[in-house]
């Protein structure tokens, strides 16, 4: 256990993930030929369009050995459309490399990442990459690290020189400098610090100490009284403080050219946690609630959480788990406490990229894949029967995109729904739903790349042809005053008739809030087996408001009054009057239109700065911020989603194709009266 790492790569796009992945499994003796991203033969990088983009779109898991150790990593993509993917891998890893490009430093999609890790306490170490490249700047990268991630980074290498100078990295730690020939099978070279660097070292070699000791009381002591502090104590102490999260150790080099990599995996087992390190998981009980505990041992009661669902046309249906405790068998069947099903487990497999290895049993901390897990979904709990918990499950962010989609020719309409299945049961921020009233299939997304991966997916895995609409903005509406109204349903049919009567009240609550209902009723004037039915009544009629017809969010409905008929009542006739009872309610509520509010950071040159902000004034946006690193400047502004379709090319012919940007969804506002009339008008 003590020598298992489970480490994702993760950063901005265009960082140098993949390429590292790459050199990271061939200098492991993984795999006996190095991909390459841009020629579309990298081994992580194996759907067709990730070869073709030149991008990483699914999370990719492999396993390598390295001085004794296991490592199972997943490779993440930088895209913001598939920031569900880096989610659902930090929650399932123990620790993360999180790469930075020396030239840009920490861009958008770093910080999103680094948050993201925030939020699962996911130990990390930083590798500046491309310090090959003509400004690259390790300082500036550390020094924004510090500031625009508010972390504590620590260098335990520094690089010997930079651009086309960079010759190798100088360990802090062993005081030696690293020279790579190239060949990544061959160990670095290792010689005295040169006479050039030697001030540099002594200088950041001191501030590494002091910055260690600052962490353990022990050494600190040692550190003031000017005693001399060896190698093995610096390690132990940095690897607390890296798994406590008090400092994140920083290493250099440049991937593309195989140098820096040894010196990377020798830091992930030297500071990175193993699952044993980590402090034990915690759930509940499916059944009483109470707290349940597993520790990451074999002895434990099984358990394990599903993370990420493929469907492979070879051997269909593949659930990724991370196992937290003890362990199971090719076979076994497992109890599913999320879903309250059994389920029998069929072969096990590792996982190297697409292809796959067979294992006979699984154990603590392990990462593997299962087929025959027909109920399972990504986010489900799988333990055993006798002892079962539900762990926490994983929070993607809503979709907030949404094209329409139709079939070419009648062959592919009944193709299309089983496709739109499968991807929905992958991907867990792709919702698909049918609109009755426009008669359309809507799928969502995180975003134009999200949707357009997805239909030609579909083109290419599912044979399926589709056409695609305009993207259609997901409009929400809200109420802004309390309402009262009644929902009567009489209807006198031969033999038994409908009766349900109910008095309602609305009111608005904060944004995210959601749906609360709460019942009023006393002294029997509806009885308690009706409640459910007003509760389901109410709620399903806020899935289509009164203004233009989208869900209707943020709502407390409150039952207060209503009578029932002793015969002619049921659960139906409730669900209906609560139904008209709350629309009536909500169209004296005054409602209104929401539409989406993207927070969007653009990342460009200083000369184009005043072409950016007239083009994002004209789309409503609000800036909310500007700073100038060096001669990049960065704004960061609220901006209406339904501003942003085509943004990616207009920034790219404003700025030369110089600048970049990242959106993600902020909140829901309300509409200005002018264009909620439009939207209403075009419904």
């Amino acid at each position: 256990m003590e020598r298992i790492r489970n480490i994702g790569f993760i950063a901005h796009i265009d960082a140098g993930k993949t390429t590292v992945t790459e050199r990271v499994l061939f200098a492991a003796g993984r795999t006996y030929k190095m991909g390459n991203v841009d020629a579309g033969t990298a081994t992580m990088d194996w759907m067709d369009q990730e070869k073709e983009r030149g991008i990483t779109i699914t999370a990719a898991a492999a396993t390598c050995q390295w001085n004794d150790y296991r490592i199972n990593i997943i490779d993440t993509p930088g895209h913001v459309d598939f920031t569900a993917e880096v989610e659902r891998s930090l929650r399932v890893l123990d620790g993360g490399v999180v790469i930075f490009d020396a030239v840009a430093g920490v861009q958008p999609q770093s910080e999103t990442v680094w948050r993201q890790a925030d939020r699962y306490h996911v130990p990390r170490i930083c590798f500046v990459n491309k310090m090959d490249r003509v400004g690259a700047n390790f300082v500036r990268t550390v020094d924004m690290i510090r500031h625009r991630l508010k972390a504590k980074p620590v260098p335990i290498q520094i690089p010997m020189g930079s651009n086309s100078t960079f010759e190798g990295v100088i360990d802090l730690m062993e005081g030696n400098a690293l020279t790579f020939s190239g060949d990544i099978s061959q160990p670095p070279g290792v010689s005295p610090v040169p006479e050039k660097y030697r001030e540099g070292f002594l200088q950041y070699r001191d501030a590494m100490v002091e910055r260690i000791a600052e962490t353990d009381e022990a050494l600190l002591i040692k550190y003031l009284e000017g005693e001399a502090i060896s190698t093995e104590e610096l390690r132990a102490a940095l690897r607390r403080a890296t798994i406590s999260n008090s400092l994140v150790p920083v290493l250099c080099g440049t991937a593309l050219k195989n140098q820096g990599i040894q010196p990377l995996l020798d830091a992930v087992t030297y500071f990175l946690p193993s699952p044993a390190d980590v402090p034990p998981v915690h759930g509940l009980h499916p059944k009483t609630g109470g707290e349940e505990v597993r520790k990451a041992t074999n002895e434990e009661p099984f358990s394990a959480l599903a993370f990420k669902v493929m469907i492979d046309s070879y051997t269909g249906r593949l659930v990724y788990m991370r196992v937290y405790s003890g362990t199971a068998r090719g076979g076994d069947m497992v109890y599913n406490a999320t879903k309250g099903q059994r389920e029998r487990m069929g072969r096990l497999m590792m996982m190297m990229a697409n292809r796959r290895e067979d294992v006979e049993e699984i154990h603590a901390g392990d990462i593997v894949a299962a087929v025959g897990l027909k109920n399972t979904f990504t986010g489900d709990t799988l333990c055993s029967e006798s002892e079962p918990v539900i762990l926490e499950a994983i929070r993607f962010p809503e979709p907030v995109l949404s094209v329409a989609v139709e079939p070419k020719s009648k062959a592919d309409q009944e193709k299309l729904a089983d496709a739109l299945i499968k991807l929905g049961e992958e991907d867990p921020t792709f919702r698909v739903r049918y609109d009755q009233e426009t008669g359309q299939t809507l799928i969502s997304g995180m975003g134009e790349l999200h949707l357009e991966v997805v239909v030609e997916r579909m083109r290419r895995e599912f044979n399926v042809q589709a056409n695609v609409g305009r993207p259609r903005v997901a409009y929400r509406e809200a109420i802004t005053a309390p309402a009262r109204a009644e929902g009567r349903l009489v209807r006198q049919t031969g033999g038994h008739g409908q009766y349900g009567h109910v008095w309602l009240e609305v009111e608005p609550l904060e944004r995210g809030t959601g749906f609360v209902f709460e019942n009023k009723i006393v002294g029997g004037k509806i009885p308690r087996e009706y409640i459910p039915g007003v509760e389901q009544g109410a709620k399903g009629a806020m899935e289509a408001g009164v203004v233009a017809g989208y869900p209707v969010i943020d709502v407390k409905v409150t039952l207060v009054d209503g009578s029932y008929h002793e015969v002619d009542s049921s659960d139906m006739a409730f669900r209906i009057a609560a139904s008209m009872g709350m629309k009536e309610a909500l169209r004296r509520a005054k409602p209104v239109l929401l539409e989406p509010i993207m927070a969007i950071e653009v990342v460009m040159p200083g000369d184009f700065l005043g072409e950016i902000l007239g083009d994002l004034s004209s789309r409503r946006a609000h800036i909310r911020n500007m700073e100038g690193v060096g001669d990049t400047q960065v704004v960061t502004a609220h901006v209406p989603l339904s501003e942003m379709f085509g943004y990616a090319t207009q920034i790219r012919s404003l700025t030369q194709g110089r600048a970049n940007y990242t959106m993600v969804f902020d909140n829901y506002a309300e509409v200005p009266e002018h264009i909620a009339s439009e939207v209403m008008h075009k419904q």
